[in-house]
């Protein structure tokens, strides 16, 4: 509930809109509550130009929210929010070496840096990408104490083997590990997928939407039908910095993905609502990481006539 962020996005509003501002507001406020939208998420799904009925097919973050607090155990979470632990919890399926810099000796980072070209150094407890950053490892070991001494104090505990990822996925944005989230509840012995979700950087490190990265939703055989779009608006048929075509984009290696998803989802059971981010490396999927608060991806009504959102997908997978 940021006023600054309602007065932000109601001045874009308005302005691409020729709407009044005053009136675009108070609708956003009256949406947070009716609908429990936050203001990004009637800024992102164009709520200004839905009716209440279709206001109300709509996911929103709250709404994922309140599922995740009721759905995944307390005593669970940590498994998942913490990046080091989730990487030795799915150490099977990760696919790439890492290391905990509070644990590693010099001479055990010393061989992690020579070992691989390049580095991603992370947060461990950070959302939407923050804290990450990419390194030319041959440029770290020209003063390792440095090195270490600089991660520790921006809180980046995590160093993990830069993922190559398949050539077909480069196509998109080569910058950045272009990903996957794919949002999954198990009832029992039933995986019911939520949404696919193609994410693509947009010449950053990152491919997260928070981070200005974009997305577009995938359809059940792994084909982007619709264009993509980003924090600010912005709506793209093709990638801006490629030219590759984002509609039509059909994912590789898709059966592989599923069957990925499919045992990450079987793992731990006292987290049944989690979002998984999917990376593709020539060598199959891998696990990035899992988020047991996941963020909510739709289509965007404005760029794909496409109207209506997802809250009636997720409330007959898990029955609220």
């Amino acid at each position: 509930m940021r006023s600054s962020k309602l007065a932000s996005l109601s001045a874009q509003i308005a302005s691409a809109t020729g709407r009044a501002r005053p009136l675009i507001a108070l609708d956003m406020l009256w949406c947070s509550v009716r609908h429990e939208a936050a203001f990004q998420d009637y800024f992102d799904w164009d709520f200004f130009a839905l009716s209440a009925r279709e206001r109300r097919t709509f996911m929103t973050h709250p709404k994922s929210n309140h599922l995740a607090q009721k759905l995944n155990a307390v005593a669970h979470r940590q498994q998942f929010s913490d990046k080091c632990r989730f990487n030795a919890r799915f150490s099977e399926y990760i696919g790439r070496d890492w290391l905990d810099l509070r644990a590693a000796s010099d001479e055990e980072l010393e061989a992690f840096l020579r070992a691989h070209e390049r580095v991603m150094a992370k947060v461990p407890d950070s959302l939407g990408g923050d804290g990450v950053e990419s390194f030319v490892a041959a440029s770290a070991l020209t003063d390792v104490a440095s090195f270490r001494s600089d991660r520790l104090a921006r809180r980046q505990f995590l160093l993990e083997e830069f993922l190559a990822q398949d050539p077909e996925m480069a196509r998109l944005c080569p910058t950045s590990v272009n990903t996957l989230r794919i949002v999954t509840f198990r009832d029992g012995d039933e995986v019911r997928t939520l949404v696919r979700v193609l994410k693509m950087g947009n010449g950053g490190d990152v491919d997260n939407f928070s981070g200005g990265g974009m997305y577009t939703i995938l359809d059940a055989d792994g084909l982007a039908r619709y264009p993509a779009f980003d924090e600010f608006g912005g709506v793209f048929s093709a990638h801006p910095l490629t030219s590759t075509s984002i509609v039509g984009f059909s994912v590789p290696q898709w059966d592989a993905v599923e069957r990925l998803t499919d045992a990450l989802a079987r793992e731990v059971p006292e987290i049944p609502y989690v979002g998984w981010d999917i990376a593709i490396t020539p060598e199959g999927p891998v696990v990035v990481e899992g988020n047991y608060n996941t963020g909510v991806f739709q289509l965007k009504p404005t760029a794909t006539g496409i109207r209506t959102g997802l809250l009636p997908v997720y409330r007959e997978a898990i029955g609220f």
